[in-house]
C-alpha cells in the first residue's frame, strides 16, 4: 500500500475557547485557515490543544466543524490518543472517515510502570478495530508528560508488524540522543518529528521529516523556513533566531502564553481562555510577553481578526 506521510512542519493548534468554556469551531478554523496559509499543517488536539482537557464528544464535534468549514482533511493530524483504548477507537475511526491524513496518538497514560507488551496490545488492538487500510498512525512520545515512554524496541515492534499503519513518531522526550536513535534506526518511510523547532535543524540533518512544535502557533513562516531551507548557508542563524524567539515565550506556562499572544495580535480577547486546572496569564505577565515580542520585531501578519 502507498500513502503519502506528513512532512514539514505541523501545529499543535491552540483550542479556542468562549467564555462559557466552550469550545469555539468557527475561531479554530479561522486559526487553521491561517495556519494553512503559513505553510504548517494541523496537529488539533495536540497537547497544547488543551486535547486532554476536551471530551470525546467535542474533539468529534470540532473535527467536524473543521471539515465542514473547508479545511483539508488530507492536512489534519488529530491526536485521538486517550486513557480508555473505546475512546481512542472512536476518535481515530472518525478521523479515518474523514480523509485526515494520518493520527497522532499518545499511549494510555494513565497507568504508570506498564510494560512494553501492554503497550503493544494497546496499539495493535486499536489497529485491529478501527480495521481501515487508510489508517495512518504517529506515536506520540512524550514521557515528560505522559510518564509512559514508547521504547526503541517497542517502536521498532510495531513498525515490523504494521508497516502501512505505523507512520512515524513525534518526539517530545526533550533528549536529542533519543531522537537521534530513532533517525538511525531508517525504518522504511518512517517519519520522524522533532517536539520542539529547538531540535528542527539538527533533525534535518540526520534525515528527519521535520517538527510538530507548540510555537508554531505564533511562528510558523519563520519555522517553516528553516525546514525549507535547512542546507542554507545561514540556517544557524536561522536555528538560533526561533530558539531565541521560543526562550521568550517558554519562560511562562505556555499554553496561556500562546494564547495571550494570539489574542494581542488578533484582537479577539476570548483566545486568552484556557479551561481549568490552567490559568490565564496575569495582565502583568502578559504585557510582559508582548514587549518582549515587540523588541524583536515580532507580528502576526494576516492573523484572523487582526488590524
Amino acid at each position: 500500500m502507498t500513502t503519502r506521510r506528513f512532512s514539514g512542519l505541523l501545529c499543535p493548534v491552540v483550542t479556542p475557547f468562549c467564555d462559557d468554556l466552550a469550545p469555539d469551531g468557527e475561531l479554530l478554523a479561522a486559526q487553521c485557515r491561517w495556519l494553512l496559509s503559513q505553510h504548517s499543517g494541523l496537529a488539533v488536539f495536540g497537547t497544547n490543544s488543551e486535547a486532554n482537557s476536551l471530551s470525546v464528544d467535542e474533539k468529534l464535534d470540532l473535527l467536524d466543524t473543521l471539515v465542514d468549514c473547508g479545511i483539508d482533511p488530507e492536512r489534519l493530524m488529530p491526536g485521538t490518543g486517550c486513557c480508555a483504548l473505546t475512546d481512542t477507537v472512536r476518535l481515530t475511526r472518525r478521523a479515518v472517515e474523514l480523509g485526515c491524513g494520518g493520527v497522532l496518538m499518545l499511549p494510555p497514560f494513565y497507568y504508570k510502570h506498564v510494560s512494553d507488551e501492554g503497550l503493544w496490545r494497546s496499539f495493535a488492538e486499536i489497529i485491529d478495530r478501527v480495521g481501515d487500510a487508510r489508517l495512518q498512525i504517529y506515536l506520540y512520545h512524550i514521557p515528560p508528560v505522559s510518564q509512559v515512554p514508547l521504547t526503541l524496541p517497542l517502536i521498532e515492534r510495531l513498525v515490523r508488524e504494521f508497516p502501512d499503519t505505523i507512520a512515524g513518531i513525534k518526539d517530545s522526550s526533550g533528549d536529542w540522543a533519543n531522537t537521534a536513535a530513532l533517525l538511525e534506526r531508517q525504518w522504511d518511510d518512517f517519519r520522524v518529528f522533532c517536539g520542539s523547532e529547538a531540535f528542527l535543524l539538527p533533525t534535518m540533518r540526520a534525515g528527519g521529516a521535520g517538527c510538530i512544535s507548540a510555537t508554531a502557533n505564533i511562528n510558523p513562516a519563520a519555522i517553516h523556513d528553516l525546514y525549507a531551507n535547512w542546507q542554507a548557508d545561514d540556517a544557524k542563524e536561522r536555528q538560533h533566531a526561533l530558539n531565541d524567539l521560543r526562550d521568550l515565550v517558554q519562560v511562562l506556562p505556555m499554553i496561556p502564553a500562546l494564547k495571550s499572544v494570539v489574542a494581542h495580535f488578533s484582537g479577539v480577547t476570548r483566545w486568552r481562555n484556557v479551561r481549568p486546572p490552567l490559568v490565564a496569564l496575569t495582565d502583568a505577565q502578559r504585557d510582559g510577553l508582548i514587549t518582549s515580542l515587540a523588541g524583536e520585531g515580532f507580528d502576526m501578519p494576516g492573523l484572523p481578526g487582526g488590524g
